[in-house]
């Protein structure tokens, strides 16, 4: 028989994992890597405003996570003369100090902080694990409603809008989104590791997908095959679960790559 823990953390860890495949994906079109890191690390903003509101940790990384999203969407970097990665940079560093300073500040003692950093999926409660499930479906949904004008955007933005699609709108939207599943995903793999989970299975679903659609689903598919690996690392050699899921990643990411050399892909 299954214990409830394991089957919370296996619902909460696929939930995760399904909805950061997709999303991934488009960060890895739109090369913006970067983009994740800097929303992960404003995510320490959002537990010391939780902390210092005495609010849900999760209900204050949604909110700052939120905010630093449309910020980053929205401020164009030929406003300020600096290329698109360099201000990314700029924020995620600074965010992640400004983030360590403050919740330093007002964590309470007995306070999880590493858990909160890099994930605990073994310890996910009931609630955490509905939230996952039901939140990755919700934005799952809205991913597939603006598909199209993503995609169409990753290709020519100016054809995308020639085409009647509105490419700005889905982009903000979809940035949208990562601030909820960063929200949604802290308590598995962790602020710190979220960037791992939307970019390794993309990237490793790209060696081998012969289509945008085939690889939003194949690094869905890779992040869950992940999430189970790292699941049973952590069960069987007691690995921090955060960790043992990225590591799982990367080597699907290496035998990936290496099954695309053989195949004569790469």
């Amino acid at each position: 028989m299954i214990e409830p823990f394991i089957l919370r953390a296996a619902i909460a860890g696929l939930a995760a994992a399904a909805m950061a495949g997709p999303l991934g994906s488009v960060i890895i079109w739109r090369r913006m890597a970067y983009f994740g890191d800097a929303l992960a690390h404003s995510a320490l903003l959002g537990v010391a405003l939780a902390l210092t509101l005495d609010i849900s940790v999760m209900a204050g990384v949604l909110a700052v996570a939120t905010v630093v999203a449309l910020a980053l969407a929205l401020l164009h970097p030929r406003r300020i003369h600096l290329p698109e990665d360099t201000m990314l940079g700029i924020f995620a560093h600074g965010a992640l100090a400004a983030g360590l300073i403050l919740t330093a500040m007002v964590v309470r003692p007995g306070f999880d902080l590493e858990s909160l950093l890099f994930g605990d999926v073994l310890a996910v409660s009931r609630l955490d694990a509905w939230i996952a499930a039901f939140g990755a479906l919700a934005v799952l949904v809205v991913l597939a409603l603006i598909w199209r004008p993503l995609l169409a955007a990753a290709v020519c933005e100016e054809i995308a809008i020639a085409e009647g699609l509105n490419p700005q709108a889905a982009r903000l939207a979809h940035t949208l989104l990562l601030a909820a599943a960063l929200a949604m995903s802290m308590k598995i793999t962790g602020v710190l590791l979220f960037t791992s989970l939307l970019i390794i299975p993309a990237a490793a679903a790209r060696a081998l997908a012969r289509s945008p659609e085939a690889m939003a689903i194949g690094s869905a598919l890779s992040g869950m095959i992940a999430v189970g690996l790292g699941l049973w690392a952590s069960l069987s050699f007691d690995a921090p679960s955060g960790p043992a899921i990225v590591t799982a990643a990367f080597c699907l990411f290496v035998l990936f790559h290496l099954a695309a050399r053989l195949l004569g892909r790469r």
